[in-house]
């Protein structure tokens, strides 16, 4: 059986090491707020089609919604930006932990971008179910959250920024519980292929043209059908430097 029709026994990919909720509060610049501080959670928690029961995002136009109800990081990449970030604070001390980079689920052994694919099913827990909707693109809250002035465009061009989760069935999920993949219908787009696409400023046209036939949310098909038309990429000084 193709990983395109699995059913849902599906294959255990991994687990969740940690699930982390946070509330908005008032961040570090004048006017801004923000809920990327994430506590790990002791029980089961319900998570729907906006997120996790109890989860907030300080600016919801451009953080949450449908498209980004759950974000995922890997927890094998803590040690490599330990070792990058050596002596810094708050760095140092952030890293220490799930949650560093405001994500909902900590995952572990070994799921990364270059392991999960655009559109790829999981199934956490008894009951819920979720899809792969696109990878993250860091802002400059990172930045002063890390005490690193550039800390949003290493993320980037780290091809290690995590990736978020829309939610197709809600359910109860805890920390523990396995993750089984229960399809996977474009195998040839690993999330960090994508992700270089953006890093290393690709306009292609072949290329993009491939991309924009992609199941992807409003906001990466605007961005990669911005660049196919115009031949240029878009800028990112806001976004990295606020």
């Amino acid at each position: 059986m193709s990983d395109a029709v699995m059913d849902e026994a599906g294959i255990e990919i991994g687990r969740l090491r940690a699930v982390l909720t946070g509330k908005s509060r008032p961040y570090t610049r004048p006017g801004s707020i923000s809920g990327i501080a994430k506590t790990p959670l002791g029980a089961p928690v319900e998570v729907g089609p906006e997120g996790l029961a109890g989860d907030e995002q300080g600016d919801r136009r451009l953080h949450g919604g449908p498209d980004k109800a759950v974000h995922c990081y890997a927890w094998s990449h803590y040690e490599a930006w330990r070792r990058e970030l050596a002596g810094i604070e708050p760095a140092a001390a952030l890293l220490q932990r799930p949650g560093a980079f405001g994500e909902n689920f900590s995952l572990e052994p070994g799921l990364d971008e270059a392991e999960v694919c655009i559109a790829d099913r999981w199934a956490i827990g008894e009951t819920a179910l979720f899809e792969i909707s696109q990878g993250r693109q860091p802002c400059w809250k990172l930045n002063d959250r890390f005490g690193v002035p550039d800390m949003a465009l290493r993320l980037q061009q780290s091809l290690r920024p995590g990736w978020y989760l829309r939610v197709l069935r809600p359910g109860v999920v805890a920390a523990g519980d396995a993750i089984r993949r229960v399809a996977r219908p474009h195998p040839d787009w690993p999330l960090r292929r994508l992700l270089r696409v953006i890093a290393e400023r690709d306009c292609d046209p072949a290329l993009l043209r491939q991309v924009v036939e992609l199941p992807l949310p409003p906001s990466w098909l605007k961005l990669f059908r911005g660049r196919l038309a115009s031949g240029e990429v878009e800028s990112w000084s806001r976004r990295l430097e606020g």
